[in-house]
């Protein structure tokens, strides 16, 4: 099955590139999804978050980085400093030059951050028919429609195209993708990723996880700022109540 998902991944970067759609035109509204890390208390399901973790690592990675994300930015959505530094140890990266002025590779730690699955841009492009796939880690936020366009889009897929809509050559019919054509095949489906907590495996489940993952990455402050500004709207409150009661007294004097 590992095979079947990498190969079908040599396009991956059409889901998020925006130039692999050949045909023009718009794609439907997406639809809005409820998201629980949305609103001014939102905050992330951490179950949510390392079931996402685990449908990139063992899809999206294949070809895609997250170049701002390190291995020990995973403590953060839950897993523990061994478990992280065990992720981390399943890859390795460039270091040195060591003492002979020669690079090496190790295992990589908890400070490194996540590496590319290729060695050069130009290796990238060989892979992926020319074209770069990009860093995942903003994608959430360089993506109109956030994670809604997102989640939408990888379940958007459907085996044929409407009738009367001819595909082009090596396209594959998306429901909201623009133009409704896009190069990149289905990623996920049903039991893509078999889920370490027992989750149920369907297509919207691993859509919506790694939806989530990505909303992460993008923002993983976002819960350290919503808890900032929440302590500055009570501070407001209290000195506005307080400078209230202060002019009513002041004004009662001169009265």
């Amino acid at each position: 099955m590992r095979g079947v998902l990498l190969a079908g991944l040599i396009g991956v970067f059409a889901l998020f590139g925006g130039n692999a759609a050949l045909a023009a035109g718009d794609a439907p509204d997406i639809p809005g999804q409820d998201w629980q890390h949305e609103g001014v208390f939102g905050t992330f399901d951490r179950g949510e978050l390392q079931r996402g973790f685990q449908v990139f690592q063992e899809v999206c990675s294949a070809c895609h980085s997250l170049q701002y994300i390190a291995f020990r930015n995973l403590v953060e959505i839950g897993f523990t400093e061994e478990e992280a530094k065990a992720i981390a140890a399943e890859y390795e990266v460039e270091d040195g030059p060591d003492d002979e002025g020669e690079m090496f590779d190790r295992p990589a730690r908890l400070s490194d951050y996540w590496p590319s699955p290729f060695a050069n841009d130009n290796e990238a492009r060989a892979s992926n028919g020319g074209a770069l796939p990009p860093d995942l880690s903003l994608i959430i936020k360089a993506r109109e429609g956030g994670p809604d366009y997102i989640y939408a889009l990888m379940t958007g897929y459907e085996e044929e195209a409407p009738e009367g809509m001819e595909l082009a050559d090596g396209m594959n019919f998306n429901h909201f993708f623009p133009g409704q054509q896009i190069a990149m095949v289905e990623p996920l489906y049903d039991e893509a990723v078999e889920y370490v907590d027992g989750t149920p495996m369907t297509l919207e489940q691993h859509a919506r996880d790694v939806t989530a993952f990505l909303s992460w990455t993008a923002e993983p402050e976002l819960e350290e700022r919503k808890q900032t500004g929440l302590k500055v709207l009570i501070f407001v409150f209290v000195l506005t109540a307080v400078l209230f009661v202060i002019y009513r007294r002041v004004w009662a004097r001169l009265h």
